[in-house]
Parts: C-alpha cells; sequence; structure tokens
C-alpha cells in the first residue's frame, strides 16, 4: 500500500513563539488519535527546524524544510546545505515549489541537483511540479508536468527514485482560493503516475506518493483524497491553523 502523506508548507509565516505553539497544538492533538494510514511532516521557516525536530522527537510527526543548496558547504551566503538538514534529523525537503521557480529562477537543471544532493543525504524530496494557468487554458498542462518530471526527476536510477514523493501543484490554485476539481485532480495525478510507469515500471508506479497541493483545506480535502492516485497533500496556507491543519490530516 502506497504511503499516505500530508505535509504542512509554512513558508514565510509566524514568529518564533508563534511557531512554538503551533508545533505543540499539533504534536498535543497528534497524541490523541491513532494514525495508521498517513505520515504528518511540518515544514516551517529554516530558522525553526531544530525546534521542530526537538519536539518531533516526542511526537508523531516528522520534519521538513522548505528549501536546500545543492552543495555540502562553500560561500554562499544564506543558504543552507543538505548536510546541516541531516545534522538537525530533518526527514523532507520541499524542492520545486513554484514560488521558488517564479521569484528565485530555479530551473530544471537546478532542481535536478537539489533532487542528487538531498538524497545523498537520505533527505527525502518532496519535489513539486505543475503548471500555469495560461499553460492550463492553452491545453498543454501535460506537457508541462512531462518536461519538469523528465529534466528534473527521471535521470535518477530507479532505487533512487522510489525515495522521492511528487506533489502536483497547479499554480493557478496556490493561495487563490480556487481548487482544482476533484477530476482535474486525479486526471493529473493518473498521467503523473502513467509517466512513472513507462519510466520505472509498474511497481515503482504503484508505489510513488503523489501529494495534491493547490487551496486545499478541511473543507475539500476528503474529497480530494478519495480519488484513487491522490495520496494525500501539500497543504500551505491550512497548515498554519492546528484544528484545520488536523483536520486534513484526519481526511487522509
Amino acid at each position: 500500500m502506497r504511503k499516505k502523506i500530508v505535509a504542512g508548507n509554512w513558508k514565510m509565516n509566524k514568529g518564533f513563539s508563534e511557531a512554538e505553539d503551533l508545533i505543540t497544538e499539533i504534536a498535543d492533538a497528534l497524541e490523541e488519535v491513532e494514525l495508521t494510514r498517513v505520515d504528518v511532516v511540518i515544514c516551517p521557516p529554516a530558522l525553526y527546524l531544530e525546534m521542530a525536530t526537538d519536539i518531533a522527537e516526542e511526537s508523531n510527526f516528522s520534519v521538513g524544510a522548505q528549501n536546500v543548496y545543492p552543495a555540502d558547504s562553500g560561500a554562499f551566503t544564506g543558504e543552507v546545505s543538505p548536510t546541516m538538514l541531516a545534522d538537525l534529523d530533518v526527514e523532507y525537503c520541499i524542492v520545486g515549489h513554484s514560488e521558488r521557480r517564479k521569484y528565485f529562477g530555479e530551473s530544471h537543471e537546478f532542481l535536478a541537483q537539489k533532487v542528487d544532493a538531498l538524497l545523498a543525504h537520505d533527505i527525502i524530496p518532496i519535489f513539486c511540479c505543475g503548471e500555469v494557468l495560461p499553460e492550463r487554458e492553452a491545453g498543454i498542462h501535460f506537457e508541462v508536468v512531462k518536461r519538469q518530471l523528465e529534466e528534473s526527476l527521471f535521470h535518477l536510477p530507479e532505487d533512487d527514485f522510489r525515495a522521492v514523493v511528487i506533489a502536483y501543484e497547479p499554480v493557478w490554485a496556490i493561495g487563490t482560493g480556487v481548487t482544482a476539481t476533484k477530476e482535474q485532480a486525479q486526471e493529473m495525478h493518473s498521467y503523473i503516475r502513467t509517466l512513472v510507469l513507462k519510466r520505472y515500471g509498474s511497481e515503482a508506479a504503484n508505489e510513488i506518493t503523489i501529494l495534491y497541493g493547490g487551496s486545499c483545506n478541511a473543507k475539500n480535502a476528503k474529497e480530494l483524497f478519495s480519488m484513487p492516485d491522490v495520496d494525500g497533500g501539500l497543504i500551505g496556507g491550512a497548515s498554519l491553523k492546528s484544528d484545520e491543519f488536523m483536520a486534513i490530516v484526519l481526511s487522509a
């Protein structure tokens, strides 16, 4: 059975005390439920990773980073290396989020380097892919996602690829309040799984976890997660409130 994951991407939000309170609230809530089918991942800003991993040691969630630079050390002011993340027991890291692509000009090649660097340190990449609205309207959304996967992931040998989590995030639905319909999400997730099948075979295609992101919230999560190829979600704004985030977790 494929691993189901609900991951919260906090982006650049919360002060230190707010972050501590939110993580503690989620940790306390997780103690009250028995999760057998879903893994929970919290991805706070880098400044809070050590605090998060300290709390995670006594709780039922994993910690992910929002970004990484693909070098172990060097003159890269302001960046965080995979070695640093590994030293903090960070288990996951988001790669290729549309905001990194748009605002920081991250190319397919650069994202492939990030994926390689994370895997070399046994950190699981959560690789984001998805189309912007003009690409969806032009009917080229499948080609866009295919290129993102081929140029940033499909260079991996099968054993390494199996460690990756894919997150489909239609860019037109991120932070807009507009969500892809369950049918649109299923259509793209099924397409991604077919691409994996062609590249790596049926076993890898059946095992790969594919998350949905893009205005996923407590009201629509259950419907989205009911689709056969949707294995959970990468949650943005709704992950900043413990009760709403937990409602999404319990929907998976």
